[in-house]
């Protein structure tokens, strides 16, 4: 396990409705290939060239589950950090991404749920161009005031 200073997280009284946060990411072979060894989903769209250049994508594709764990990464490690815990998440994928592209995460605070403490946040994955690969929402508790 890496060891990862902890930052401060934005608390449920500190986010902000409207508050947003961009990260970007390479995708790599090797990043593939070891999500498809954690997962035991070694399906061969993801990690055999020659099958892939057979398909309607024409090449290697990223795990949309994949994607959604960047999501989680930006939730739990950056924005709004160490603490928050997602309750729910949808999405819907809306084009495939190729292995070795450069991905955005894009995160915007659309709701506080004050009776219940929860934050809901419109999610997106752009490949390079702008061009949008997923879309959702998720509902997460924000990590609450150290006492």
């Amino acid at each position: 396990m890496t060891d990862h200073p902890v930052k401060t997280a934005y608390t449920f009284e500190t986010i902000q409705k409207g508050a947003e946060y961009s990260n970007t990411r390479f995708i790599s072979d090797d990043d593939v290939a070891l999500f498809a060894q954690v997962t035991g989903d070694d399906n061969p769209i993801h990690l055999d060239n020659e099958y892939a250049r057979t398909t309607r994508f024409g090449d290697c594709i990223v795990h949309a589950v994949f994607l959604l764990g960047l999501i989680s990464k930006v939730l739990g490690r950056d924005f709004p950090g160490p603490g928050s815990v997602a309750v729910t998440i949808s999405c819907r994928f809306l084009r495939p991404v190729p292995v070795n592209s450069h991905v955005r995460v894009d995160v915007k605070i659309v709701e506080k749920l004050e009776a219940r403490r929860l934050v809901r946040a419109k999610t997106y994955v752009y490949l390079e161009g702008n061009r949008m690969a997923v879309a959702g929402e998720v509902t997460f508790m924000a990590p609450g005031e150290v006492l």
